[in-house]
Order: C-alpha cells, then sequence, then structure tokens
C-alpha cells in the first residue's frame, strides 16, 4: 500500500537475522547509496545481525571491499533485458543467503521480483515501476528533486532506520595499492610524480562529455605548471575518449605554446579495485558526471567535476567524510541546461563553454 509523501518514519519490523540489500546497477549510483547502506548498517548492527548486499558483478567488489557488508551476493553482469535468461540464476543465489529482509533501493520490477521469488519473506522499497504488490513495505518516492544520495537516504529514513551522514569512505585494499604502484611504476610514475586523473567518459551519452581537446590542453597546462602527469581511467567503452585525447595531444601543446605533456591512458586496463587505488595515489581528479568522478571522492581525492547535460543538483559527488575539500563543480550557465539528453541536438555548448583555463582555476584552487 502507498503512503503520505510527508509520513513519520514508518516503524521498524521485527528483527531480521538476515538482510539483503539490493544495490543500485550504476557504479556512481552505487557510490551514493553508501550513506544509506550506513545507515543500515547501524540498524542491523543493533539485533547483531547479518548484512549482505546484491550486486551486479561490475559492483561487487566495491561492496567487499566496505568492512561494514558481511557478505555480497553477486548478480548477472548487467539488468533489464539482457538478463532475463539468467534470472532464474539470480534467484537460485538470494534464495541460497536465506534472508529475512531485502531492502531494496533500485526502482526496478526485476529486483522485487527476485526478491520474491527467492522467498524473501520481507520485502522492502519504493513503491515504483508497479510494483507495489511484490513488496510487503512500499513507500512512495519522493516528490521534487533532490540528490540521488538523499533519495536513499529518504527510503531507509521512511521504513524506520536513521541514515548516515551525506559522505562517503571507501578504504582502498592493500593489495590493490601494490597493483596501483606496479602498474604506474611500469609507465614511468613513481611515488614522488605529482599525478592528476582524468575521466574523460560518461555512461550515459556524449553530451555529458568535456571535448577531448580541452582534456588535452588541460593536460599540457598540468604538466608545464604544475609538472604533473596526467593518467586516464575508465572503463573499456571510455576507450575511444582516451585515444581521441592522445590523438588531440600535438595540437594542444600548439595552441597553448607548452612542452611535452606526460599522458598515460589506463582506460579500459583497471579493475574496480586496481582503479580505487590508482585514483587514491593522485593528487587531484578531473571528470565528467560519471562513476570514476564519485569514485574519486569515495577514495578522498580532491575532484573537479565538470557538468553538462546532467545536473550537478543531482548527482554532484558526496564530501568524504571529515578534513576532505569539496568538490569544485564547474558548469557554463545556458539556458538549456540541464537537458539530461544522451546526445546534444544544439552545438554542446554547455561543454564547449568551459575552457582549460577555467578547469585549470579549480585545480590550481585544490593544490
Amino acid at each position: 500500500m502507498l503512503v503520505d509523501p510527508h509520513p513519520e518514519p514508518a516503524r521498524p519490523g521485527p528483527p531480521a537475522a538476515r538482510v539483503v540489500v539490493f544495490a543500485p546497477n550504476w557504479l556512481g549510483d552505487a557510490v551514493m547509496a553508501l550513506p544509506a547502506l550506513a545507515g543500515i548498517r547501524a540498524h542491523v548492527a543493533r539485533d547483531a545481525s547479518v548484512l549482505a548486499v546484491a550486486a551486479r558483478a561490475g559492483l561487487a567488489p566495491l561492496f567487499t571491499a566496505l568492512p561494514q557488508v558481511d557478505e555480497v551476493v553477486v548478480l548477472g553482469a548487467h539488468g533489464g533485458v539482457r538478463a532475463l535468461a539468467g534470472i532464474g540464476r539470480e534467484v537460485r543465489e538470494v534464495a541460497a543467503g536465506r534472508f529475512d529482509l531485502a531492502i531494496l533501493l533500485p526502482n526496478s520490477f526485476r529486483s522485487a521480483w527476485i526478491a520474491r521469488r527467492a522467498g524473501v519473506p520481507e520485502r522492502w522499497g519504493y513503491a515504483a515501476d508497479l510494483r507495489g504488490r511484490l513488496l510487503t513495505r512500499a513507500v512512495r518516492r519522493p516528490s521534487g528533486r533532490c540528490h540521488q544520495a538523499e533519495y536513499y537516504r529518504q527510503l531507509v529514513e521512511r521504513l524506520g532506520i536513521v541514515p548516515g551522514p551525506l559522505e562517503v569512505h571507501v578504504a582502498v585494499p592493500p593489495e590493490a595499492r601494490a597493483r596501483a604502484d606496479l602498474l604506474l611504476a611500469e609507465h614511468g610514475l613513481d611515488s614522488d610524480t605529482a599525478i592528476v586523473a582524468m575521466a574523460p567518459g560518461a555512461a550515459y551519452g556524449r553530451a555529458k562529455r568535456w571535448p577531448p581537446r580541452r582534456f588535452a590542453e588541460l593536460a599540457v597546462r598540468l604538466a608545464g605548471e604544475l609538472a604533473a602527469a596526467s593518467v586516464l581511467v575508465g572503463a573499456g567503452k571510455d576507450r575511444d575518449a582516451g585515444r581521441d585525447i592522445e590523438r588531440e595531444l600535438p595540437r594542444a601543446v600548439r595552441r597553448t605554446g607548452g612542452g611535452r605533456a606526460t599522458v598515460v591512458n589506463l582506460i579500459g586496463k583497471t579493475d574496480l579495485p586496481l582503479l580505487l587505488a590508482v585514483l587514491a595515489r593522485c593528487r587531484a581528479a578531473v571528470s565528467n558526471d560519471s562513476g570514476a568522478m564519485h569514485l574519486a571522492a569515495a577514495v578522498g581525492v580532491p575532484v573537479t567535476a565538470i557538468f553538462g547535460a546532467s545536473d550537478e543538483r543531482g548527482s554532484a559527488p558526496l564530501p568524504g567524510g571529515p578534513g576532505t575539500r569539496p568538490p569544485e563543480i564547474v558548469t557554463n550557465p545556458v539556458w538549456c541546461r540541464p537537458c539530461m539528453l544522451r546526445e546534444c541536438p544544439l552545438d554542446h555548448r554547455c561543454m564547449t563553454g568551459i575552457s582549460a583555463e577555467r578547469v585549470m582555476q579549480a585545480i590550481r584552487r585544490i593544490w
């Protein structure tokens, strides 16, 4: 049953010995869900219960690295239509956990269907995607605009659970740090080298991407002014963006009158723990609105986030906790943003209007 959009916190159900949280399917959303997960962990700990997270295969290492998570249930690599053939296996994986309660952070019908088919007796989440009948406790989604992290926090709050603060921190596994040191050393970057991470990709579409020529100009400025090397990071699908930056470097040198820039392209060459460790080695990170942006903030790296088509009010990186620097947000205030489109139907002015010098100014403040 739907409830009032502004209710008093619901009374929690009876203590559950085993709780599973279904994680969001996108990396950035998974990081933004960590404050909600912290609240669930504190709530579960009062009853000495077990907390598990059910996550896509690509995201599972993020939750494995969290000490507050006792178990991780690995779901398929993809959601949606592509995963229909594997839904039976996922039901069996969740059923094997013999969970008493499932809290569903995604809004999908599919997550509720899996939890019900797996025999989880209590299933809590937002009443969304026509799944209300599959839930034993359904709450109405918040109205109006809010940050995605706050969206998840409001869910657990309306379920009678006190959410964690709006901050994130992910510890980097020592094994991953050792691998990162070796990988960077192979590219001539030792422990004394100042490194800036650049994440030029964005899963949602090209409208979220700052132009490659701007990244190239920034790499030249970083090398000339701060003696910093640039390391390109991202998933395999971002390889084209990395290659475009490498092709633009000679022209960027001529335009800026700078010298040779050190750019190491690691796009598609890191798993999630290794990416965390590479980011942790950096003095700063420059990113489009992407999962890498949120990861960098989560390991305590000062982030300069460039927003175009997407809305920074809904997905700006969260602070990494006490003592960390808040992110620098760079936008171009044109009339058409945020449009939330995958492709720009105009001239991409929200991104082309942001110069390398503007981003450099933000990095100077961080530096």
